[in-house]
């Protein structure tokens, strides 16, 4: 693995830094909008005093803090593959560029010693297709890092992917909420295991956990910033006709999300790219606090 300056100082000084996965940049937004997205989560950590840290796979190299050309680079490439778990070692062994999903950021950030990870909103169980499971689950069930998102992508089943995390023995934590968002959303009218207010309770659940060595990481749901909001019933009228779209044309399983994010923006004018933007920034500010208090 390859460590930027700035990102293995920050470890040695055991200081507080945040990993944020890169397949947003390749596959979340066009450009230039993924490079402007990228920067203001990063911005975003060190206002709050932390140390970013972009995962992707370079050259067939594990990098953990990119600077502003790789940035770029990941941003225009069309030949950088989307990487799982699975994807890392035919990257790394090909000698290929990859961004990480979920799952493979998780992954990179428990062996690299960063414990606290933001993200949009997590992969799990396909609506009308409950096979379809992504590998983001598995991990979360395995891998101890704490991870900052808005809930599960609100295209998927979201009982379903809830009931799995349950299986799975992952805490589902509400950030200043009682239920868990619904990504593009406040609220999808599920509960959250407990509901945290400050950083500091957050921090103590983690150290518990730790100290028992159970496995797996925690999820903490934190709800999209109000402005931003895009109210439940005509996000879910989007979704609905987005899926059935998807389904009359026959598109599943890795295309199937980017097809219906592409297609939810359309039927909502853009307010659900605004609302993705907002709780992606958010997200990036709320795990640089929690990273903080985990050391402190």
């Amino acid at each position: 693995m390859i460590f930027s300056p700035e990102v293995s100082e920050a470890i040695r000084q055991r200081r507080p830094v945040v990993a944020l996965e890169s397949t947003l940049i390749t596959h979340g937004f066009a450009y230039p909008r993924n490079v402007e997205v990228a920067t203001q989560m990063e911005d975003a950590v060190r206002e709050c005093g932390a140390q970013p840290a972009t995962v992707a796979v370079l050259d067939g190299n594990i990098t953990i803090g990119l600077n502003a050309e790789q940035i770029e680079h990941l941003a225009t490439t069309r030949q950088a593959r989307k990487c799982s778990v699975r994807d890392l070692g035919i990257v790394m062994g090909l000698g290929l560029d990859g961004s990480t999903t979920v799952a493979a950021t998780m992954f990179i950030a428990a062996r690299a010693g960063i414990s606290v990870f933001a993200t949009g909103g997590i992969g799990g169980v396909h609506r009308g297709h409950p096979f379809d499971v992504s590998a983001d689950l598995t991990e979360l069930g395995r891998t101890p890092v704490t991870v900052v998102c808005a809930g599960a992508k609100a295209l998927l089943d979201l009982p379903l992917t809830f009931e799995h995390l349950e299986t799975l023995g992952v805490p589902v934590l509400g950030y200043q909420t009682d239920d868990i968002p619904a990504f593009y959303s406040r609220s999808s009218g599920l509960r959250a295991d407990a509901r945290i207010n400050i950083p500091g309770d957050l921090a103590a659940i983690v150290r518990a956990r730790r100290e028992l060595h159970l496995p797996g990481g925690e999820l903490v749901c934190v709800p999209v910033p109000q402005e931003a909001e895009l109210p439940r019933d005509v996000a879910e009228a989007a979704i609905r006709g987005a899926q059935r779209m998807a389904d009359d044309l026959g598109i599943h399983g890795a295309a199937a999300t980017p097809f219906l994010l592409d297609e939810i923006a359309k039927r909502t004018n853009g307010a659900s790219v605004r609302a993705n933007i907002a709780l992606l920034v958010n997200n990036a500010r709320v795990a640089a606090q929690i990273a903080a208090a985990l050391l402190a």
